[in-house]
């Protein structure tokens, strides 16, 4: 067990007041059953019980669950059950009134929130129960600096006349957690698209698909592209990690190119983003980035699959 990483989520305050904002927005003192999916060292369950839910079931399946045990009972929350298991196979769960889970990656779904929560509503949650957070957006734009490129194409760079292109195809054939700022976006990051939203209320499919594309004003040369997500965790309480927002532990996800790709005025590019998760298979994600002339006929498409970025 890492219990560094559980130690980043804890040192980010920007995450934890959200969480605190949405729990104290929804919960009523002394009536309000909460569960608490994924609950790590159990910190958003005792956020719950301190903001007088009637009682927390925290469920926790990794071996940190020791810990949050420990944590617990130092903190004398009497109405806190810990489940250690995964929710989804607990039987004959009890209703609760709220579902909170903070299984969000740099990739939203990479740890199975989908899977978790349409699980939830459907056997954890009461009818008119609210889950959080409640609706999550994903955000694409062109990245149109080459620092990033530059670092990931050094196989090219080798000397000495060899050919690493097989590496560095495998290379580019992978996506990165990098952060990044306004300024390595088009546009400074304004013409950013969403190509994905989920209302985790209701049952969801674990393949996400869509396509966006932009018509620059000008010339550019696009390197790659940059995504990242806004969850709203209640109305009105978002969390976003996206290039602008305040620092989170997560960061953006940087899909290479195999090449750039020069696009003249009048001309448009183009990507479409697949993904499926499962806890069988984990993630697949694979993009697709096309650029069109001005009457639209195909001039350049680039496929690009998690699954070639793997050594066999």
């Amino acid at each position: 067990m890492r219990i560094e990483y559980h130690r980043t989520l804890i040192a980010d305050r920007v995450r934890n007041e959200a969480f605190r904002a949405a729990l104290a927005r929804v919960i009523r003192k002394g009536e309000t059953v909460v569960a608490d999916i994924g609950a790590g060292t159990g910190l958003l369950g005792l956020m719950a019980a301190r903001l007088g839910a009637k009682e927390v079931f925290l469920y926790e399946v990794a071996e940190v669950a020791g810990v949050a045990e420990e944590i617990l009972k130092r903190n004398k929350a009497r109405n806190c059950h810990l489940m250690p298991c995964h929710s989804t196979e607990m039987q004959d769960p009890p209703r609760v009134d709220v579902v909170v889970s903070e299984t969000l990656g740099n990739y939203p779904f990479e740890e199975h929130i989908i899977e978790t929560m349409n699980d939830a509503i459907r056997r954890h949650l009461k009818c008119g129960g609210i889950v959080i957070p409640g609706r999550l957006a994903q955000y694409v734009a062109p990245v149109v600096t080459d620092r990033f490129h530059t670092e990931l194409t050094a196989w090219e760079r080798i000397g000495d006349g060899l050919d690493f292109t097989p590496a560095q195809e495998m290379s580019l054939n992978n996506i990165y957690v990098r952060t990044l700022t306004t300024g390595d976006l088009l546009d400074e990051g304004r013409s950013a698209r969403k190509w994905d939203e989920i209302d985790f209320s209701v049952q969801n499919r674990s393949s996400r698909k869509g396509e966006v594309r932009w018509s620059p004003d000008a010339g550019t040369t696009v390197y790659a592209f940059a995504t990242w997500w806004v969850a709203e965790l209640v109305p009105g309480i978002e969390l976003s990690t996206a290039p602008d927002a305040p620092r989170t532990h997560w960061e953006q996800l940087y899909f290479p190119l195999m090449r750039p790709v020069s696009v003249r005025e009048g001309e448009t590019i183009a990507i479409s983003l697949r993904s499926r998760t499962s806890v069988s298979s984990g993630t697949d994600v694979a993009w697709t980035v096309i650029r069109h002339d001005r009457s639209g006929r195909v001039q350049e498409r680039q496929a690009m699959d998690l699954s070639k970025g793997y050594l066999p």
